[in-house]
Order: C-alpha cells, then sequence, then structure tokens
C-alpha cells in the first residue's frame, strides 16, 4: 500500500516493505523547526523592512508554518528530477547490453555495475532500485512485476512510458532489443531536451532570485539614506497599505515566476 498524497508533509519515509515511494517525504521534528526558524528570520526581516514595525514584523512570522510543506515539495521535486538522470543513464546501460544479445536479467546486472561507476554513492536511488529489482528476479518474480512496481513509486511519465512498452513487448513477443533501444533513446533525448532547456534558462533563474531580492534591498537603501522622506510610508495609513499592496505584489510575482522557470515536457 502506498502512502496517501495528502501525507506529503514532511521527510522521505520508506514503506512498510522497506521501499521508497518518491511523492512522500516525511521531514523530521529537527529539520522541520529549522525550516520555520529559517522562514520566520526571512518574514521578520522582510516585514520590518517594508513597514518598520516590530509588532507587524512578528505577526508576518506566523506564516512561516506553511514553509515546510512548500520544502517538501521542492525536496520532492528535487529527488525526482534526479531519479530521472539516474533512469537516463540506466535506460542507455540496459539498451546496450541488450543489444550485443544479453538477457535483459543479465542486461540488468550490467547496467547495476555500470551506474556504481557512475554513482559511487550506495545509497544512490537507481542503485537500490536496480538491486531490488534483481532480488526480486532471485525469487522468481517476473521482470514485468518489478519494473512495474518501480513505475508505481516513481510516479514519473517517463518511467510509466517506459514500463508500458517494456511489458506490451514482453507479452506480445515483439523484437525487445530493437523496442528497447527506440524507447531508450527516445526517452533519453526528451530528458536530454528538458537539461538542455535547463541549462539555457539557468542564468534566468539567477536574475529571477536577484530581482525577488532587489525590492528589499531597495526599502531598505532608502530607508536608511532618506529616513525622513520614507517616514510616511511608514506611519501614515496610506503608505502602510502601500506596503501592503507591494508585498502582495511581490509574492503574486515570485509565485508566476517560479511557474513561468518550472519547464515541463
Amino acid at each position: 500500500m502506498f502512502r496517501k498524497r495528502e501525507k506529503i508533509e514532511e521527510e522521505m519515509l520508506p514503506r512498510e516493505d522497506g521501499l521508497t515511494d518518491y511523492d512522500v517525504y516525511i521531514m523530521s521534528t529537527q529539520e522541520k523547526m529549522m525550516n520555520i526558524v529559517l522562514a520566520a528570520a526571512v518574514l521578520f526581516f522582510v516585514g520590518y523592512v517594508f513597514y518598520q514595525n516590530w509588532v507587524i514584523s512578528v505577526i508576518l512570522m506566523v506564516f512561516s508554518v506553511k514553509f515546510p510543506k512548500i520544502r517538501t515539495r521542492q525536496i520532492i521535486e528535487k529527488r525526482k528530477n534526479q531519479l530521472t538522470l539516474q533512469f537516463k543513464d540506466m535506460l542507455y546501460s540496459l539498451s546496450s547490453a541488450l543489444s550485443v544479445g544479453k538477457s535483459v536479467e543479465m542486461g540488468i546486472r550490467d547496467s547495476l555495475q555500470d551506474l556504481r561507476v557512475i554513482y559511487p554513492d550506495p545509497d544512490t536511488d537507481i542503485l537500490r532500485e536496480l538491486e531490488y529489482i534483481l532480488r526480486g528476479l532471485g525469487m522468481n518474480n517476473t521482470i514485468e512485476e518489478m519494473f512495474s512496481q518501480f513505475a508505481e513509486r516513481a510516479h514519473l511519465e517517463d518511467v510509466d512510458n517506459f514500463v508500458d512498452i517494456f511489458v506490451t513487448c514482453k507479452r506480445t513477443g515483439g523484437d525487445l532489443i530493437e523496442v528497447m533501444r527506440s524507447s531508450s533513446n527516445t526517452i533519453g533525448e526528451k530528458i536530454e531536451v528538458k537539461q538542455e532547456i535547463n541549462t539555457m534558462i539557468s542564468g534566468k533563474k539567477y536574475e529571477f532570485n536577484f530581482m525577488m531580492i532587489l525590492p528589499v534591498i531597495l526599502v531598505e537603501f532608502l530607508a536608511v539614506t532618506s529616513g525622513d522622506y520614507m517616514e510616511p510610508v511608514f506611519t501614515e495609513p496610506a503608505g502602510i497599505a502601500a506596503m501592503t499592496a507591494a508585498i502582495g505584489i511581490f509574492a503574486v510575482a515570485y509565485v508566476v515566476g517560479s511557474k513561468i522557470m518550472k519547464i515541463e515536457l
């Protein structure tokens, strides 16, 4: 049984069978507190810069309790992106092994050895998955079952597509070598295109992050260098309303910018 999506709140936790559901992360209490404290400090600083009022700044800190959920989604997304790249390397290695006449089982063993060179950390996700697949094959499970279990836990479109093609080919007796070569190339090229796009916009991501920080710097600079000029903004109702509107626009810009920077293929 997989954990329900609504439990995605905290630190990656293995399922009862010891395997990882890549859509679930369960944060430890210490990690959760660290994220809340960090977010609270940032919110307090931003609040004080825009309002120059300790009370309002403290009130803004309350929103820091939402940050662990945001951070959880970021961690899940990062790990799934890493798994996608690892899966691409596995596909290329497996396709090469099949092209020289090896069975799928032997190809997986060879892929595991190849990937151990690329990823020396034994806790790398794809290494653990291949090891589990090989253990399952040793217990007389079929390769289709093992790949299907991996796809159910990975929650990745590329893995789902590969498993669907692989299972169909095995059941219908198709040319497995040609199908594997074609599917691995297609999926690999798709992943590479996504990598190239991410590389191309990486500079824009840095610019975006800087632009998110710039308004805070400018307001603080004006408050320090032109205190009399900025005083009505911090004391008059109209000024406070303007600052509140500015923070709202700032938040909307961050959300919209983050979505624009997120590439979906």
